[in-house]
């Protein structure tokens, strides 16, 4: 019986039935030596030294130009300039043997580069024992006819089989049981750059210097030891290139007829189309990340150029319209005006040539660019697709005549281009151009299409981008709009007010806060936060303005106030329940307000709030402190109750209503912030602008994530000099008592050009309490600074309504002339009785 040979190496017993391929020799090393940049040999392999006859320690150490023949300057010079750049290089050489003789060889040289700095070259020649007449492995010699070797015709199957194997479509080679190569077809020369003469001999490793050539040698090792066939990971080149370009590499076994494994043979196909299939998907899915990742239209369109190239072009460069078309369909004709454009990205593979002066010139960002009416730009951007250009197309031809610009952007080694319009939600934002003139392949149908893909992506990030500017900018105007333009005049407080909208891309929010001057010199101060961003949490903040303003003028307490806001909260989400399931369209619920009147004339302030921060309180000395109002729920739940919490605050004091964007910091907790916010407003200030400012200054070192509203109040007081009150009794005659008491304090004011409609007043006032009312009665004056005010109390809840009285009635005329000669009158209703009050300017005077 047969024995297999126990290694690739060993040769069969010479009593086999099926011998091996037939060896004359033992196999003989290829010659191998390193050279150092200095041209000093570093190694030397015992094939050198059978090849030239020198031991390693005459060799190692000296200069490589030693072994060349007699014209070794001339050849090495020209060797060394052909080499140079190159990471491989070939061709042939005369050596000198160590007895004087001369010798050609073929070499191979491959750059590489050791652990450290140093680079020198690896040199390989032919096996160096060869005996004439017989090629490594023992294959026929070349000079055999094709037809006897195979022991057929002239047209025998082996001539036909070796036509095939030299004609095959892929990439084959044969390597004999000492994993030497022994045949190679065309497509392993054209792949390889080698003849097969250069290569016999030679391992995959000595061939190629590669991590993969030594993947490749073990897996073909594994076939010889009866591993059977094996495949190369998707992706390696056939022969340790190293080039990721789609290759799928087979190693199966040769074996004899009696099936012994004697050599290996590689094949590989070239999956191009697979690959490049791979590649654009993997450069799609790549822009996903990349493309549109701020709001920002210039570094968008830097990110289209950037991913496209070296991926998909050599150079890229995007140009956004300064007029954007918006809407109808895309034109067949070419506009009939030359088009503006804004050059805003440009990238290319060089560092300098054409496509980087063109990054330097016609590229500057911000530069304008002009194309002409019957331009490929112009004509793609009418019909809204894109378009393929080869360097000869007439129409590009005309346009880089026309245009330096194009001519200086294309240059002259560009040989393909892709015009492709920026288009999204029917609007042309741009266009962008691609070129290559390092690639050889031109640009095919698939790359356009990949390139439309890119476009687009980066088309709808900047209209997006644009919508959310002109939405951020409408929003804010609508914001600012809605908040008091002014503050109105009054005397209970000086107030000081800061409005920050949020810095992030969610826009502008609902956050707002009012002065509402009230009877009696009272004021209400409202701080509010609409949940949501936007343009939509902005007219909801207009309306609960609106809202809270229409209530305060009724004069309802603080809880009723924000009972009543809740409901109208319940109702606005109840007419936008069929819009969308947004929650900006929820109507306001979870809207958190608060809401504090302040009355200058017992100093007592009165608040409450729904689901708000409380507000924080500084007495004149400087102790601050939260003040205890309870915590109601946020508008919009229905059916929880708000509870009014009243406090007296000295003369000076000061008020902080905020909201909560002031206290959600990003780099301190919530405690860390209440500090700095105590801090703030416990320092002395000449004014409130400076307490504002301070506060603002201490709680952000950044843009706001959420909007912040923040009022500063400082209290004052209306003395006992300014407030005049008498209790009448429920009499008529009293009437004509109230009016001479008033007319004496005016008197004492210094106003008596206001004692007219001052008497007036406090007669029908006095009248219509007595006569409707239940007592007790008061009466009470007001002086503020230019107003004057008028208020008579009784214990009745029933208010008086004016009325038109008609021709022959005798009464009813009263409230209408108070309401003539008055600047406003109203009712105030407290838990037992009403106040009816008349408010006058006073004259400068």
């Amino acid at each position: 019986m047969e024995r297999l040979p126990t290694h690739p190496g060993e040769r069969p017993h010479e009593s086999d039935a099926s011998p091996g391929p037939a060896r004359t020799a033992p196999p003989t090393p290829p010659a191998t030596a390193a050279v150092d940049a200095r041209g000093i040999v570093t190694e030397w392999s015992e094939g050198a030294r059978q090849l030239l006859g020198y031991p390693p320690s005459e060799v190692v150490g000296q200069p490589a130009a030693r072994l060349l023949a007699d014209d070794a300057g001339t050849a090495g010079a020209a060797a060394l300039r052909d080499a140079a750049g190159r990471e491989r290089w070939s061709g042939t050489v005369a050596l000198r043997h160590r007895d004087g003789r001369r010798l050609r060889r073929e070499l191979l040289a491959h750059r590489r580069t050791a652990d450290g700095p140093v680079t020198e070259w690896l040199v390989v020649s032919a096996v160096a024992g060869t005996p004439e007449g017989q090629t490594p492995g023992g294959q026929t010699p070349a000079g055999t006819p094709e037809g006897e070797a195979a022991g057929g015709g002239t047209y025998g199957s082996g001539r036909l089989g070796e036509w095939a194997f030299r004609q095959a479509p892929c990439v084959m080679a044969v390597f004999d049981a000492d994993l030497r190569l022994v045949r190679a077809n065309a497509g392993m020369e054209q792949v390889l750059s080698r003849t097969e003469d250069q290569m016999r001999g030679l391992r995959l490793p000595e061939i190629v210097p590669h991590p993969v050539s030594d993947e490749t040698e073990a897996k073909m090792r594994r076939v010889l030891e009866g591993g059977g066939p094996q495949q190369l990971r998707a992706g390696a080149s056939p022969a340790g290139t190293g080039a990721n370009d789609g290759w799928s590499t087979s190693l199966v076994p040769l074996e004899d007829p009696a099936g012994h494994v004697r050599a290996v043979c590689l094949a590989a196909h070239q999956r191009l189309q697979e690959h490049l299939a791979r590649q654009r998907m993997l450069l799609l899915s790549e822009a996903s990340a990349r493309i549109g990742t701020t709001a920002d239209s210039g570094r968008t369109a830097q990110e289209l150029a950037d991913i496209a190239v070296p991926g998909l072009a050599d150079f890229a460069a995007v140009d956004l319209l300064d007029a954007p078309r918006h809407g109808g369909a895309p034109s067949p004709a070419a506009p009939a005006r030359p088009l503006a454009a804004t050059r805003t990205a440009v990238r290319s593979v060089l560092d300098d040539g054409p496509t980087a002066s063109a990054a330097g010139t016609a590229g500057t960002a911000g530069m304008k660019t002009l194309y002409p009416a019957l331009s490929p730009v112009a004509r793609c951007l009418a019909q809204g697709h894109g378009a393929l250009y080869d360097a000869a197309d007439p129409d590009l031809l005309r346009w880089a005549r026309q245009d330096p610009g194009a001519a200086r952007l294309l240059g002259s080694t560009t040989h393909s281009v892709m015009v492709v319009p920026m288009r999204a939600h029917g609007a042309t934002l741009g266009v962008a151009l691609f070129g290559r003139h390092r690639h050889a392949e031109p640009f095919e149908a698939d790359d356009l299409w990949l390139a439309e893909e890119l476009t687009a992506k980066a088309a709808v990030s900047i209209h997006t981008a644009r919508r959310d500017s002109r939405e951020h900018t409408s929003t804010m105007t609508l914001q600012r709009s809605l908040l008091p333009q002014t503050l109105p005049d009054q005397g209970a407080l000086d107030i000081a007010t800061r409005y920050l909208p949020a810095g992030t891309r969610a826009g502008v929010g609902g956050d707002w806060f009012d002065v509402i001057p009230l009877s009696g010199a009272r004021v209400a101060l409202v701080v509010g936060d609409v949940v949501g961003h936007g343009i939509r949490a902005s007219a909801t903040m207009g309306r609960l303005r609106t809202a809270v303003r229409t209530l305060a003028d009724v004069d309802l307490p603080p809880d009723e106030l924000l009972t009543h806001l809740d409901d109208l909260v319940l109702h606005l989400s109840a007419d936008e329940s069929g819009t969308d399931d947004t929650a900006e369209s929820a109507g306001g619920i979870g809207t958190t307000c608060l809401y504090a009147v302040y009355d200058p004339v017992s100093r007592r302030c009165a608040l409450a709030r729904a689901g708000h921060p409380p507000p924080a309180a500084v007495t004149p000395d400087g102790a601050v402190r939260f003040l205890d109002v309870p915590a109601g729920p946020p508008l919009g739940l229905g059916g929880l109750p708000f509870e009014t919490f009243e406090t007296e605050l000295p003369e000076g004091s000061l008020l902080a209503l905020y909201t909560d964007g002031l206290l959600a910091a990003r780099d301190h907790d919530i405690d860390e912030a209440l500090d700095k916010m105590f801090a703030a407003l416990a320092r002395p200030a000449k004014t409130l602008d400076t307490v504002c400012d301070r506060v603002l200054t201490a709680m952000l070192t950044h843009r706001p994530d959420d909007d912040i509203a923040l009022l500063v109040a400082r209290t004052r007081a209306l003395h006992a000099d300014r407030v005049a009150a008498w209790d009448l009794a429920s009499d008529p005659a009293v009437v004509a008592r109230a009016r001479k008491h008033a007319t004496e304090q005016l008197t004492a004011w210094g106003l008596d050009d206001a004692a007219f409609i001052t008497e007036l007043t406090v007669s029908e006032l006095v009248t219509n309490a007595i006569r409707y009312g239940r007592p007790p009665i008061q009466l009470r004056l007001i002086h503020e600074d230019s107003t004057l005010t008028c208020e008579v109390f009784d214990s009745s809840s029933t208010a008086p309504h004016m009325r038109r009285a008609r021709t022959f009635d005798e009464g009813g005329r009263g409230l209408l002339l108070v309401g003539q000669l008055a600047r406003r009158w109203g009712t105030r209703h407290a838990l037992t009785g009403k106040t009816v009050w008349a408010e006058q300017s006073l004259s400068p005077g």
